[in-house]
């Protein structure tokens, strides 16, 4: 009772404060990508425009209202920090704020049937972003085809004078390109897409570590060279082509635009490149985890040149809330992971035993694998197995907790608050 009022309330008010200052809504969702979008777009924006884009993972219906609002902190079940929350809406309604952003740059979760449509009646787009249409919460969807309902609501409320940016390259996203009324921008890296990304090579520094991506930018007959620092995952582009064409719609041509996104790195667990002990390179992907994405972290791991006499291990946790596609979603990922050539495989969690399995049937000898009940006893194991050289991805679901084991393997530990996910004290207790 006391959660449906707070969430009315925080409703009633954004909506109020969105009416009385009017900034423009970019509005981003997908079943992966929303994060490194957002970050991407408010680079871009940030050159031009006051912005304020949504902190953590405050993408549903009580983060949502708190980026409005401007709290950076929830108040979880603080009275005191609820009061502080209302009192700055009041300030916000009864007087008038010099340093309200022109521009929000908000991701939108849906966790359950519902929450897009409600996320866009409190805050309406003036830009809608639809990253990708993939299995992720089968759990509470049940169908790919009720996840695709869902998400298209970020471009279905759309008005006329609005932008629509869509995956190209996404086959369920472009099914639902023409329900939208508003003007309709694509990026991909497939021919026809409007901002198409090609001619892509990982870069390497002094040593022959990955130091980030570079790529040629096709727009409108126009190419131009873009560069991601610190990136090695392809599908890290496509979240810089969306930011690169919401700065066209909001006036900010591509060469400033790709001096800004020059100045950004991966977001934190989100396949981003750290050194780990013994001279070993780790690839953090620890945010979450799917079908989609670790097939294409397992891509990046194949494509990665090596040292000599170096391995390449995965060490991959439970891919959670998929229903009724749980074994079948992890048998794939097993048989592909012996296909791309790991040298070792090591899984965490009860659903990465069918990894496992998958694996051996795919050619993976018992030697190869190991699987542990959590990341606590992987992260040790990797430890002592984990050479000079050796590549490690390392991805699994929130709830699996797969930054424990980059924090046990990284070179600099001090290092974790800054660069690893969830290492604030709530998460730090668990």
């Amino acid at each position: 009772m006391l959660k449906s009022i707070l969430q009315y309330l925080l409703k009633y008010f954004s909506q109020k404060i969105i009416a009385k200052y009017s900034p423009d809504i970019v509005g981003i969702t997908g079943s992966i990508g929303k994060t490194s979008t957002k970050e991407a777009t408010a680079a871009v924006l940030a050159t031009k425009f006051s912005i304020r884009k949504s902190v953590k993972n405050y993408n549903n219906e009580i983060g949502l209202p708190l980026t409005i609002i401007g709290i950076e902190e929830t108040p979880g079940r603080s009275i005191l920090g609820w009061l502080k929350v209302f009192n700055k809406i009041r300030k916000l309604i009864f007087f008038r704020s010099k340093n309200y952003p022109e521009i929000l740059v908000l991701e939108m979760g849906a966790d359950r049937p519902g929450d897009i449509k409600y996320l866009t009646s409190l805050a309406p787009c003036k830009v809608g972003v639809l990253t990708y249409i993939s299995h992720a919460h089968t759990e509470y969807f049940k169908t790919l085809k009720k996840i695709a309902q869902e998400k298209r609501q970020i471009i279905t409320h759309l008005n006329k004078d609005g932008f629509a940016i869509l995956n190209y390259d996404n086959a369920l996203v472009m099914e639902n390109a023409h329900l939208t009324k508003a003007e309709v921008i694509t990026f991909g890296f497939n021919e026809g897409a409007d901002l198409r990304a090609s001619d892509i090579n990982i870069i390497y520094n002094e040593i022959d570590w990955p130091a980030g991506l570079n790529f040629k930018l096709n727009y409108k007959g126009n190419i131009v060279p873009a560069f991601l620092p610190d990136a090695v995952a392809e599908h890290l582009i496509p979240s810089a082509l969306a930011g690169l064409a919401i700065g066209l719609v909001f006036g900010i041509n591509l060469v400033e635009g790709i001096e800004a996104i020059k100045k950004t790195t991966p977001v934190a667990g989100h396949m981003r490149l750290i050194p780990g002990i013994k001279g070993t390179m780790l690839i953090d992907d620890t945010y979450n985890s799917s079908p989609e994405p670790t097939k294409s972290a397992l891509r990046t791991l194949q494509k990665i040149g090596t040292k000599p006499n170096a391995r390449r291990f995965a060490v991959l946790g439970d891919m959670l809330e998929l229903g009724s596609e749980t074994e079948n979603a992890h048998r794939e990922i097993g048989f592909m992971t012996a296909e791309t050539g790991v040298e070792f495989l090591i899984t965490v969690g009860t659903a990465s035993k069918y990894t496992a399995q998958a694996a051996r049937e795919a050619g993976l000898s018992d030697d190869q694998i190991a699987s542990f009940d959590d990341s606590f006893a992987a992260g040790k194991f990797l430890q002592q197995k984990i050479a000079q050289n050796d590549i490690a991805l390392i991805k699994g679901s929130q709830g699996v907790r797969m930054e424990k084991i980059v924090k046990e393997l990284m070179a600099e530990p001090l290092q974790s608050r800054e660069l690893l996910v969830r290492q604030d004290h709530n998460w730090l207790q668990n």
